[in-house]
């Protein structure tokens, strides 16, 4: 379509429509063609098929996941590393009455959270560089990591003991416990994390809560040993 034919369907003026579509092309949403006249663009098709590959990790994680929710009694989040933040894909809900704010589809900091602190551990030094270089501490409360510093050293402590917690670091009262999940080249593609008040979660139930995690990660890693990244 043109930018005529756009303002009249639209309703707005051929000045705002021209201004939006100046917008829309620069994200590659949309593409001016030769003759003047717009079409999708590729961004359109690569949210399109990233929307389709997580529908298909969820459809292979999910049961894992909520065999994990159960048996913990607490909800379970799993978790990539997306535009520097902690990007929940799926989730199963603890029995117990409380249920976590936190929704499939989410975002979440990397420094205030298990997930983060944990990907962010295991992630390529270009990429760690990267994000320590430009990270905002941004304080939730007097729990959250608030300097580089320490930061670095609770991924040194993260790497080698292979799980995070997060101690009322973003949210007062919550915490939450986090592993890794790896592909068959053993390179950490997720985490799957359990999260809970801090009335239930006993610091002495640290290893159980891990062997819990760890059975439900061992079958996720069997279904997603075909994804080198997500």
């Amino acid at each position: 379509m043109g930018v005529r034919e756009l303002a009249i369907k639209t309703g707005y003026n051929k000045s705002t429509t021209y201004r939006l579509l100046h917008t829309l092309t620069s994200l590659n949403i949309v593409h001016q063609n030769s003759d003047e006249k717009y079409s999708l663009g590729s961004k359109i098709f690569e949210l399109g098929n990233r929307v389709s590959i997580y529908k298909a990790i969820t459809k292979l994680t999910n049961k894992s996941i909520k065999k994990v929710a159960l048996e913990i009694q607490e909800t379970v989040l799993f978790s990539i590393l997306k535009d520097n933040k902690v990007f929940h894909i799926d989730k199963a809900d603890s029995l117990h009455g409380l249920k976590i704010n936190t929704s499939i589809g989410s975002f979440e900091p990397i420094h205030a959270t298990a997930s983060g602190k944990l990907l962010l551990a295991f992630s390529s030094t270009s990429i760690k560089e990267n994000i320590l270089e430009n990270i905002e501490l941004t304080s939730y409360n007097k729990n959250t990591i608030s300097s580089i510093s320490l930061l670095k050293k609770e991924l040194e402590k993260i790497q080698k003991q292979e799980y995070a917690l997060d101690m009322e670091e973003l949210e007062s009262g919550l915490v939450c416990i986090a592993i890794p999940i790896k592909n068959k080249n053993k390179k950490v593609i997720a985490s799957i994390s359990a999260s809970g008040p801090l009335s239930r979660f006993k610091v002495e139930n640290i290893t159980n809560y891990i062997t819990t995690l760890q059975k439900g990660a061992n079958i996720i890693e069997t279904e997603l040993s075909s994804f080198d990244t997500l």
